[in-house]
């Protein structure tokens, strides 16, 4: 394979109202928590529940865009990107974390109060990302 495909779609719920920062050139960007809920059956044929919580990082307006409109409890589908963070914690101790970077995402449901966050299935793309090839160009 002459490339590699680094694309990760997840549909789940916040875990944490979405806090947005500011970098010290004032770009925005949030961090976000998502559980991510898996359905099946054991062995035994009796159905079981897992959750995987998802650390998430969306940046400029897609970051500015989910801290107004989405809070902890609220569905979203979130494309993105894996990301591996690195450093070294105050003992000298290296650490790591995998965590997925937004690029766009799209609202589940919509609330009927006003409170908002755009109709059932609005999606919002950031402008950062609008260069991406479409689904025609990858060669698979």
């Amino acid at each position: 394979m002459a490339g590699s495909v680094n694309k990760v779609f997840l549909m789940g719920n916040l875990t944490r109202d979405i806090q947005v920062k500011h970098t010290a050139n004032n770009t925005a960007v949030a961090n976000i928590g998502l559980a991510v809920n898996r359905r099946y059956r054991n062995n035994a044929g009796e159905m079981q529940e897992e959750t995987t919580f998802v650390d998430c990082e969306a940046w400029g307006r897609t970051a500015e865009t989910m801290g107004k409109y989405l809070s902890k409890g609220r569905p979203v589908f979130i494309e993105g990107r894996l990301r591996l963070n690195e450093w070294e914690d105050r003992d000298g101790n290296k650490r790591s974390k995998l965590l997925v970077v937004v690029d766009t995402f799209t609202f589940v449901d919509s609330r009927a109060n006003g409170s908002g966050g755009g109709n059932s299935g609005e999606s919002f793309q950031s402008a950062s990302t609008s260069s991406a090839p479409s689904g025609d160009d990858i060669p698979f």
